[in-house]
């Protein structure tokens, strides 16, 4: 072998090393931020910074619908228990994960009976080590008989 084919040869080796090393991936990184220590027991942050993020998701407010399209008129526990179900299938449909919601948005037509299921969310959260922002906003109604809507932002 001359010493140009030699040479080129260890050019395209180093070439493609150094562009191997370059393609390593980041990892995403999570941080929360909470200036204060009131919101630890609400389950939720003030901030969430992402360094590195791979992509995000953005998922459509989830209700207590059916797999057939059929809304519930349950009580809201029973509501907000399956809207968090809907929303976990969707998380994992699309190969996230739900510890990763960064945002988590809750719309409901009485602050009053959704309140008084705190605990439901609560749970939820813990159990799935999430630690999201999120807003709670009460509205005037949801699409028919719904009482609840969970809103969220993923991150991988």
């Amino acid at each position: 072998m001359n010493s140009y084919v030699k040479i080129l040869v260890l050019t395209i080796l180093t070439a493609a090393t150094v562009t191997a090393q370059n393609k390593k991936v980041k990892q995403m990184e999570k941080r929360e931020i909470n200036p204060w220590k009131w919101q630890d027991a609400r389950n939720y942050v003030q901030a969430v910074e992402v360094k590195n993020p791979e992509a995000t998701l953005y998922i459509s407010g989830q209700t207590a619908i059916d797999s057939d399209g059929i809304s519930s008129n349950a009580d809201m526990r029973t509501q907000l228990k399956k809207a968090l179900e809907n929303l976990e299938t969707v998380i994992r449909e699309a190969g996230y994960e739900s510890k990763n919601i960064v945002r988590l948005n809750v719309y409901t037509t009485s602050h009053e009976e959704f309140f008084k299921e705190w605990d439901v969310l609560q749970e939820w959260t813990v159990k799935n080590g999430v630690k999201q922002t999120g807003t709670y906003l009460e509205v005037k109604y949801l699409f028919e008989t719904l009482k609840v809507e969970l809103e969220a932002t993923v991150v991988r």
